[in-house]
């Protein structure tokens, strides 16, 4: 997704709390700013780590991360919170799966990471076929490389008769992830 912010109450913010440069494709964290809350009630460290400070304003940093092209065009990469960690390499399910329901066979998909004990994790896809057609890991990986790179492209696959969504369409991430583990055998790791 990519947007041109109205106005200057939307940013997206580095690492240490600085504009990203337009550009410049560093990854941040986009944020508002405006009428935003005080904070979380009784949770001090969560406040600290979703409200920040930059130039005199106060900031809410969305849990999105995203580029910002040389225009300023934002460029939404996906949650923080579901970005996949392979082989010290991020991977932004989002990407993964506008590959994937690119391709006529494929209905609906979804991408987690899932254990690996060589690189952290690795991609896995679940996938919903289009009713009467077959999908296959070798045929899916043909096609993710036009798109995204190498490290990009899932490693597992889990077929399913259908994603499980919200209400309002927004994939269920830790469905996915108990459905990858279950398929594929892994015991699901402590929570570090």
């Amino acid at each position: 997704t990519r947007f041109v912010p109205m106005g200057d109450n939307t940013a997206v913010l580095d690492d240490e709390g600085r504009r990203v440069e337009p550009g410049s494709g560093v990854v941040g964290h986009v944020a508002l700013t405006g009428r935003i809350p005080l904070g979380y009630f009784g949770d001090p460290e969560k406040t600290a780590a979703t409200f920040v400070e930059t130039d005199g304003k106060r900031w809410v940093r969305t849990g999105d991360l995203a580029t910002v092209d040389a225009d300023g065009t934002i460029v939404l990469m996906g949650r923080g919170s579901q970005v996949i960690n392979t082989g010290g390499e991020k991977v932004y399910p989002e990407e993964v799966e506008a590959s994937l329901k690119a391709h006529p066979d494929v209905y609906d998909a979804v991408v987690v990471g899932v254990p690996d004990d060589r690189f952290g994790q690795r991609v896995c896809a679940i996938v919903a076929p289009v009713p009467g057609r077959e999908v296959t890991l070798d045929a899916l990986d043909a096609h993710c490389r036009n798109d995204v790179a190498g490290y990009k492209v899932p490693r597992e696959l889990v077929l399913v008769e259908h994603v499980v969504r919200s209400p309002v369409g927004k994939a269920d991430y830790r469905w996915a992830r108990a459905t990858a583990l279950e398929a594929l055998g892994i015991a699901d790791p402590p929570a570090p």
